[in-house]
């Protein structure tokens, strides 16, 4: 079992069009938050479920391309965690849109700080790993004021809300594709 899973020199490609299509899913959500997903809550919830679908799928197939599960167990846990929230998603988008926004929060939270960690064990062999340590940071930090957010039961809250989140995001994920690119070069 290969705890430290190195990334193959082979795979720097893999890295650039993973952080690319995540840059760009990401940018996708925010237009559609920001605009169908506020203007019709329906179209908001399965938004917000597809977001930590998204996200376990997209660490399932990193996972695999880079040593595989056993060898990533913080993407293996984020896989599981994106996986179960989504679930506790759907559950909560039948009772109350607060209930959504915590459950978000908790995951944020969650898959931020594993995302840190992967970040932290990919340094030294593939570079380009500050953005992804800044982003798992800024997640697990994220999730924080979602959690405190859902708890104002006073406050209207949508999708629009989680948007900014996703958008730096993007963000990040764009950074570590440029400089990944750069790094070639």
């Amino acid at each position: 079992m290969n705890v430290s899973a190195e990334i193959p020199p082979s795979n720097d490609r893999w890295l650039k069009r993973y952080y690319a299509a995540r840059a760009v899913f990401s940018a996708l959500w925010v237009a559609l938050a920001f605009t169908v997903g506020k203007a019709h809550p329906s179209f908001g919830v399965a938004l917000i479920v597809a977001y930590p679908a998204w996200d376990c799928l997209a660490n399932y197939v990193d996972a695999e391309r880079s040593g595989g599960l056993r060898g990533n167990l913080t993407q293996t846990l984020n896989v599981i965690v994106s996986a179960i929230v989504t679930l506790a998603v759907v559950v909560a988008a039948s009772r109350d849109f607060h209930d959504v926004i915590a459950v978000v929060g908790i995951w944020a939270t969650l898959s931020g700080l594993l995302q840190l960690a992967t970040g932290v064990r990919r340094w030294r062999r593939a570079g380009a790993q500050w953005p992804m340590v800044l982003s798992g940071t800024q997640s697990a930090l994220a999730g924080a004021f979602f959690v405190k957010m859902a708890a104002d039961d006073k406050a209207t809250s949508s999708v629009a809300d989680v948007a900014p989140y996703a958008a730096f995001g993007a963000l990040y994920f764009a950074i570590s594709a440029v400089v990944l690119v750069s790094r070639r070069r």
